[in-house]
């Protein structure tokens, strides 16, 4: 099987915020997973270069768009890393593989006829980089943004996306889960019912772009070029390799609520038009607000998820970002309800338990774990999110995913509760009970270590390391009686450091 997922690109007009990261991360959690599954997986992210608002903002600093964006695109670069995300190839849309590609892909369209010149004369949000409709301005304004649009008329070229209506229709027919969940798609279907418009496919009298291959005085319209990023990166990402056949036929794109028509509706008549096959599936997710306000570099209520980062670590905030909300759901995040989770959760759930049981054989075992078999609630357990997770991620159910496992983590503080091992360490006589109670904690423990890898990939390998555990992180490990026989094992140091909150939310 092959896994292939996507991020948007992101406007460079501006350095990362943790909506940013939030999607980043959702896109690394899924392939680390399938990757665990035995899936080849790809991961593309990257940067939306060509805006009209990324000339403005060179310009207001006196530099060249592109000299511009070489600067700033270094915070973008790093955003991955700081989040502990790997994805497997970063795209800029001034890198000429993706210019060339953007090229062949709109003369396919232009030669299939669904191009055609006309004049544009309307509003457009510089923000949205999107034109807007009266109806959809609220007092005048655009509701993203919260500025008026601008007046333009230009002589430019248009797609004849109201041809595509009719197939548009016909493909959510038929593949009901093409955009998940299922209210976005509803939401998507219901746009193309109301009629479809042609729209701009370039713009006129600004350099600052990928010029049409038939008209050079005019450079692709930002979102069209955009667009094809996840299928131009696929030609070039690997030196002397084309890796669409490979990939292309198992994209699955996420992306926020507010891009949602230019991807589910543009997108798939684009590639119809060109000739190539539609994405496997979308995934639409919510906002994450922050006091119930879209974090927003314009609006300037931004919390910058690398300042979290240096505060609590990566894995910290890689897994408040999914319990903050379910995944897909509107969610509001703040720096206080993440210390309560590190605190609660992470530092007590998991933390403590790790700590409690390497401490346990350390004292009483003398670091060594035996090989007495599990069975009964831990092993069923363990067996329940073996098959469970796989079925949330299934569903994009990351959130769901995350229950799943910590329903263990805790069933597993309670197991230690209940069997009380330092009482029966009193008793000479329960020796091998008191064997098989450790192995069954240590191999709870394991399953879940290998289980939240997708998520907490630091913490994951910490706690393989303290048990004397492989590093394998193989899905089919998350079963019982898979721990190995170690020695070793000595009390372990806390996963998640105690931190003060006025420190954190300074």
């Amino acid at each position: 099987m092959r896994f292939y997922v996507t991020t948007p690109i992101y406007y460079v007009n501006s350095t990362p915020h943790i909506g940013h990261a939030y999607t980043t991360i959702a896109a690394d959690v899924l392939v680390r997973h399938h990757r665990q599954r035995g899936d080849e997986t790809f991961f593309l992210t990257g940067t939306d270069e060509h805006a009209s608002k990324v000339a403005r903002v060179a310009e207001e600093q006196g530099l060249a768009p592109k000299e511009y964006a070489d600067q700033i695109v270094e915070h973008w670069r790093a955003l991955p890393e700081r989040i502990d995300a790997q994805p497997d190839f970063f795209i800029r849309t001034t890198d000429e593989g993706h210019k060339a590609f953007v090229q062949d892909f709109l003369q396919r369209v232009y030669d299939n006829g669904d191009i055609y010149e006309g004049t544009y004369e309307g509003l457009y949000c510089v923000g949205c980089e999107a034109f807007k409709t009266e109806a959809e301005l609220v007092d005048g304004k655009c509701p993203e943004h919260e500025v008026e649009p601008e007046y333009i008329r230009e002589q430019n070229y248009f797609f004849r996306l109201s041809a595509y209506q009719n197939r548009l229709l016909e493909l959510y027919e038929q593949r009901p889960d093409f955009v998940v969940p299922t209210f976005r798609a509803n939401e998507a279907r219901s746009f193309i019912e109301q009629g479809l418009q042609d729209f701009s496919i370039s713009r006129a009298g600004q350099p600052w772009g990928v010029p049409l291959p038939w008209a050079p005085d005019q450079v692709a319209y930002v979102w069209v070029d955009a667009l094809i990023n996840y299928l131009s990166a696929l030609s070039y990402a690997r030196e002397g390799e084309n890796l669409v056949e490979r990939y292309w036929p198992e994209v699955r794109h996420l992306l926020a609520k507010d891009i949602l028509r230019f991807h589910c509706v543009f997108w798939p008549a684009l590639l119809l038009s060109a000739g190539y096959p539609v994405p496997k599936q979308l995934f639409v997710h919510g906002y994450l607000t922050i006091d119930q306000r879209k974090i927003s570099k314009s609006l300037g209520n931004v919390i910058e998820p690398l300042d979290l980062v240096d505060v609590y670590g990566a894995d910290a905030l890689r897994y408040y970002l999914f319990r903050a909300a379910r995944f897909g759901q509107d969610g509001n995040a703040s720096v206080e309800e993440l210390h309560e989770r590190y605190e609660r959760e992470l530092g007590n759930d998991l933390g403590n338990l790790l700590s409690r049981l390497t401490a346990l054989i350390s004292k009483f075992r003398d670091g060594k774990l035996g090989a007495s078999g599990g069975s009964g609630e831990v092993a069923e357990a363990v067996a329940g999110i073996g098959r469970e997770v796989p079925a949330r991620f299934d569903e994009y159910d990351l959130t769901g995913a995350l229950d799943s496992i910590w329903d263990v983590v805790r069933g597993l503080n309670r197991h230690v509760e209940q069997t009380k091992p330092w009482e029966i360490a009193k008793d000479e006589s329960r020796a091998d009970e008191l064997d098989r109670v450790l192995y069954e904690l240590a191999d709870g423990l394991r399953a879940v270590a290998v289980a939240i890898s997708s998520f907490l990939p630091e913490t994951s390998a910490r706690i393989l390391t303290a048990l004397r555990q492989p590093a394998d992180l193989a899905w089919e490990l998350v079963a019982p009686s898979r721990a190995q026989p170690a020695e070793g094992i000595a009390a372990a140091d806390p996963l998640f450091p105690r931190i003060d909150l006025p420190t954190a939310a300074a």
